[in-house]
């Protein structure tokens, strides 16, 4: 049980901490300073952690992945749109 509660609590705050900067590209469409290797690395990553957790069939993970695959996803688009 205590595990469950703190993977569930770990993939929020790690898929939380996401939207901030997602939120900011968007409104300011300036990412001049974001690295585009690390979203690029970052985006491959969570999408390989989605299929992992499909794979070994652990919801937290997956969905967690998902929730946190948009803004990642979001704010590579912008780098490589915005520079």
């Amino acid at each position: 049980m205590i595990e469950t509660i703190i993977g569930t609590v770990g993939a929020a705050c790690t898929t939380i901490a996401t939207y901030p900067q997602a939120i900011k590209s968007w409104k300011t469409k300036q990412t001049g300073d974001l690295s585009l290797l690390m979203y690029s690395i970052l985006t491959t990553g969570v999408f390989l952690w989605i299929i992992y957790g499909y794979m070994i069939k652990d919801w937290i993970v997956f969905v967690a992945n998902i929730f946190t695959l948009l803004p990642v996803f979001t704010i590579l688009l912008l780098k490589i749109k915005h520079g």
